[in-house]
């Protein structure tokens, strides 16, 4: 099995989740949705305090063409619009909705019979999909490259090579069918001639699960990859499977490529088939500090102190608790934050599991150890050292807007220097500045 250059082999943790099957969750009281959960265009809210709304419903929306609406994912009666503490450390606009006793639903008008692919995009873009891996990159968008970018090979991401996330790997298991559906869906949209299903030879159930599955498709194959992370960066999946490299500034498209997470390909079945726009999502709540770990179907906009309740609390004081997964995921304060679109895991971590090294940062020791496990070739050296002088312009000339925050080079550093946050508040002023001239 081919690999990619650079990458590392974090401890699993996936233990505690990997047979838990997916379960669902009870209401919480209210749910609190942020109008913008994607890259693009801010939404703007369409409801306002006392309306009456119900499951499925629009309730905030851009006209932008890079942007994705937004829904509320319960019935019940909205409390407010207004800014509530959001994952990131912000305030961010969101519409507060007390639950209703009576639940109701509201879905999307679908064509009969087989749709084509602008009704493939139509409906993707009205269900309000984004990259449920993280990046809440739309959907749509993804699926409407310009012409001269043709894109003829689909890769579906099931890696999955977070520490303690198996919710893919249990939505492979048991919506198989959904997500070789979704799959064909993406094809027929972009038109592409073939696609893989890539997943890391540490799950041999799902990868032998879905073989059985696809023997009927001849352009859909199951492929194997060896156990590394972060093999689930686009990029590094591109590399490796289709040994295609993306150029420095450039997007899987201008190689041929498409990649998709599992959980966006499976809701985009269901928004396709069954008219479902985006409401809930499958997540892991795990870590020794949770009592009971679980993979959950849970609500978006639902509050994680309520997930973390209905996994029996804490077993333990935890020494940190982090939204998505440990190496990319944002470490929280406020157990009032609600789950988003890109929301894929909540952890209750122990002090030993987050203890690898001294937690003091140092001097950097020129080791090079971010250089030579960087994925993407870059020297993440620098941008500690250039972003704590504020020379934004050097961050950008070492191509920082290259780098897929996957967090190895803090991961590695003895120094416990924390690169990635450096390279965030680089790109943040790059595009800042870039922006300003325009």
């Amino acid at each position: 099995m081919k690999t990619f250059k650079g990458g590392t082999h974090p401890p699993g943790y996936k233990e505690a989740t990997v047979d838990r099957s997916i379960s669902d969750i009870a209401l919480p009281s209210e749910v609190v949705i942020p109008l913008t959960q994607h890259i693009g265009a801010p939404n703007k809210s369409l409801v306002a305090k006392g309306d009456q709304v119900e499951a499925g419903q629009k309730i905030g929306q851009a006209e932008a063409f890079v942007s994705a609406p937004v829904h509320a994912s319960v019935s019940g009666t909205v409390k407010a619009v207004e800014p509530r503490p959001h994952f990131l450390g912000t305030k961010m606009l969101s519409v507060v909705i007390e639950v209703a006793e009576e639940q109701k639903e509201t879905k999307m008008e679908i064509p009969d019979g087989e749709p084509e692919a602008d009704d493939i995009k139509k409906l993707a873009k009205e269900a309000g999909l984004v990259g449920l891996g993280g990046a809440a990159f739309p959907t749509h968008v993804k699926l409407s490259p310009p012409k001269e970018k043709a894109i003829g090979t689909v890769i579906i991401n099931g890696c999955e090579c977070e520490s303690f996330l198996t919710c893919d790997y249990r939505q492979i298991l048991e919506q198989a069918h959904d997500l070789i559906d979704g799959t064909t869906l993406i094809m027929k949209a972009l038109g592409a001639e073939n696609a893989f299903i890539a997943i890391e030879d540490n799950k041999p159930e799902a990868i032998k699960h879905l073989q059985k599955q696809v023997t009927a498709l001849s352009k859909v194959q199951v492929v194997t990859l060896p156990t590394k992370y972060p093999e689930g960066a686009e990029k590094m999946l591109i590399d490796v499977v289709l040994d295609r490299e993306v150029p420095s500034g450039g997007l899987p498209m201008d190689v041929g490529a498409l990649v998709q997470n599992v959980g966006t390909t499976i809701a985009l079945s269901k928004a396709v088939r069954q008219g479902n726009p985006l409401t809930e999502r499958i997540i892991t709540v795990s870590g020794s500090a949770i009592e009971e770990p679980k993979n959950l179907r849970v609500k978006i906009g639902t509050p994680i102190e309520h997930i973390i309740n209905s996994c029996g609390g804490f077993s333990k004081e935890p020494a940190k608790i982090v939204m998505g997964g440990p190496m990319t995921g944002f470490a929280q304060f406020d157990l009032s934050v609600s789950t988003v679109k890109g929301t894929s895991g909540i952890l209750a971590l122990s002090t030993d599991e987050i203890s690898q090294a001294p937690l003091n940062q140092t001097a950097c020791i020129r080791c090079a150890r971010c250089i030579d496990h960087c994925p993407v070739h870059l020297m993440p050296n620098y941008y500690a050292v250039y972003g704590d002088l504020g020379d934004w312009e050097a961050m950008e000339s070492f191509n920082v807007m290259d780098c897929v925050e996957c967090g190895t080079c803090s991961f590695v550093c003895p120094a416990r220097i924390p690169h990635v946050q450096y390279i965030r508040l680089g790109k943040a002023r790059v595009l800042a500045k870039a922006k300003a001239k325009k």
